[in-house]
């Protein structure tokens, strides 16, 4: 279900570029919805797509040198996205060391992520027995599985093997600049994610940002039990 949006989207595209290269080959008027499905095809590329792979970059933010860049993918496609908290890195820092279905959750979308299987319950508040991972060790998304852990750096950054890392950098001494950065090697995988899940990845990441962004302003604010790393 998850993957039908893109699929479905792909699909309509080409179906559009065929029937419009088709009637231009045969020198014939293309009808009105391949014309519609070849606009909305370059308007995605273009425009949307670029957006949504640098959803709330700015330039700062390109120019950073981060925990883990080595660790990342060149070439293929690059994954920028960032958010910007209102609260101090020690504030924010217990809700990013805490992700895992088998902990915190994601804060995304639960139900979506559920529909898969995930069994995911997103936490509302900081658990000091979940404040700690190894190298190596597994931050699960599913209870089949999850990723390597490639980096951890308390009050600094995360690394998810095969998704990217998730680093925090101060603004001032109450905001804090919340940056993951990912990427997929060029090739037949590139093209694969491209179709299967450039637009979910886009979807959950951005609500994961927000979630971690809204727990630890409100735990600023007291609503919940948030303490320093």
């Amino acid at each position: 279900m998850v993957l039908g949006g893109p699929i479905v989207l792909v699909a309509a595209a080409v179906a559009s570029t065929v029937a419009l290269a088709r009637d231009l080959g045969a020198r014939r008027l293309p009808p009105r919805p391949a014309l519609l499905g070849v606009l909305a095809t370059a308007l995605y590329a273009c425009v949307v797509r670029p957006w949504h792979l640098r959803w709330g970059t700015n330039a700062d933010d390109a120019q950073r040198v981060l925990p883990g860049d080595e660790l990342l993918p060149m070439g293929g496609t690059q994954i920028r996205h960032a958010v910007t908290v209102d609260a101090p890195v020690h504030v924010v820092w217990p809700w990013l060391a805490q992700i895992g279905q088998d902990r915190g959750g994601f804060y995304s979308y639960e139900w979506l992520e559920n529909l898969a299987g995930c069994q995911m319950r997103n936490a509302d508040r900081v658990h000091p027995e979940w404040q700690h991972r190894e190298p190596g060790e597994t931050v699960h998304l599913h209870p089949a599985g999850g990723l390597r852990v490639t980096l951890f750096e308390p009050e600094r950054a995360i690394g998810l093997d095969g998704w990217g890392t998730f680093s925090l950098e101060p603004l001032d001494p109450g905001r804090t600049r919340l940056i993951a950065r990912g990427g997929v090697p060029p090739g037949v995988g590139a093209a694969a994610y491209g179709v299967l899940m450039e637009i979910p990845h886009f979807l959950m990441e951005r609500r994961m940002l927000l979630g971690i962004k809204e727990r630890a302003e409100a735990g600023k604010s007291g609503l919940f039990a948030s303490t320093p790393a």
